[in-house]
């Protein structure tokens, strides 16, 4: 197994060979094929979280060193544990990583995603940036036959975190607006899958021509270059015609949602999933006064993830720019996605 692992904190990650693992009990062992490269793989890379006021939640507590990242993962089941049942050797399946502790009322109602104690792929042990991964059980796979490899990894993170939060965000009227804050990604997606469900009205919020011009070619109606917007509430109210009901915000900070809240019509959502950091302040009258849902939503179930792949079936999800690299490109990917280069989604490939 050869993994490329964050051994310290903060420092590039590093080429690492370990021992092929052994799948005991319900395990299965995946030779990975995909793994995509998550904003979120920066946090983690980086050792914490900006809870903003100069306050950092410190990850490194959490996480078994040195521990391959990546939580976009699919693969080839290779092998299984003895009480593997009917695990699906020999055949390529996406990873849902969004494993809980398996003990409380979130697990067994399969919501492992709202679990408190997650003991997530990539996360809290070794991920997708390796030849190979254990998962707990054949319960976390979700076949993916017929679909393009490529398209279909970066669902099991950025896909399905959307679409958990779209599912939150609606319904609209024909005549009301959302919003997504965002055009990497994560934004890219949510304007994909949001085209899929039937909304028509979506204007997407970014800082980057390119990001924009992406998001122009996954369909949104409008968009708003918020480096060159001078009030982008403003702009957002006038685009809308004082009609957005919904903001789906992928970024996350202190000034996305200031811009949210207070675009946002009456009895409108404001649903956050983006981690850039900092702390969300509003006046408190105004969370009555104009009705308004606040609500975090946090990467999705395995049932949220396999409606997902059913919707991608039907053909009415476009695919996001999506870029192949060899798995020893991880961390220059990441220094690439820290530098604001990479447009879409990178992919590291086993394959090439």
């Amino acid at each position: 197994m050869k993994k490329y692992a964050l051994v310290e904190i903060g420092k590039p990650l590093e080429e690492l060979d370990f021992p092929e693992p052994v799948p005991t009990g319900t395990q299965v062992l995946v030779r990975i094929r995909r793994s995509g490269v998550c904003h979120s793989d920066l946090h983690i890379a980086d050792g914490y979280f900006d809870m903003g006021e100069g306050n950092k939640m410190e990850l490194a507590g959490r996480m078994q060193l040195p521990m391959a990242l990546g939580h976009e993962i699919l693969g080839e089941v290779i092998s299984a544990g003895p009480d593997a049942v009917d695990a699906p050797i020999g055949k390529t399946m996406l990873v849902h990583p969004w494993i809980g502790c398996g003990d409380c009322a979130a697990c067994e109602e399969g919501r492992e995603n709202d679990c408190l104690d997650m003991n997530a792929l990539g996360i809290r042990r070794d991920g997708g940036y390796a030849t190979h991964v254990l998962v707990d059980h054949p319960k976390f796979l979700v076949d993916i036959d017929g679909l393009d490899l490529d398209n279909v990894t970066h669902l099991a993170c950025s896909g399905v975190t959307v679409y958990n939060a779209l599912r939150k965000a609606l319904p609209l009227l024909e005549s009301e607006w959302l919003c997504v804050m965002g055009a990497g990604g994560l934004g890219l997606n949510a304007v994909a899958i949001a085209k899929a469900m039937g909304v028509s009205n979506i204007v997407s919020v970014d800082m980057d021509t390119d990001a924009l011009s992406a998001a122009r070619d996954m369909g949104v109606s409008e968009i708003i270059n918020a480096a060159e917007t001078p009030d982008v509430i403003r702009a957002l109210r006038k685009l809308t015609n004082n009609q957005l009901l919904a903001v789906v915000d992928t970024v996350g900070n202190e000034i996305t949602s200031r811009n949210s809240v207070e675009a946002l019509l009456k009895m409108g959502r404001y649903i956050v999933v983006g981690l850039h950091g900092g702390t969300f302040k509003m006046p408190l009258p105004m969370l009555p006064q104009k009705a308004l849902t606040v609500r975090g939503s946090f990467v999705g179930s395995c049932k949220d993830l396999r409606e997902l792949i059913e919707l991608v079936r039907k053909g009415n999800v476009k695919s996001i720019p999506v870029t192949t690299r060899p798995l020893d490109q991880a961390d220059a990917t990441l220094q690439d996605l820290r530098d604001g280069k990479i447009t879409g989604r990178v992919v590291l490939s086993t394959d090439v």
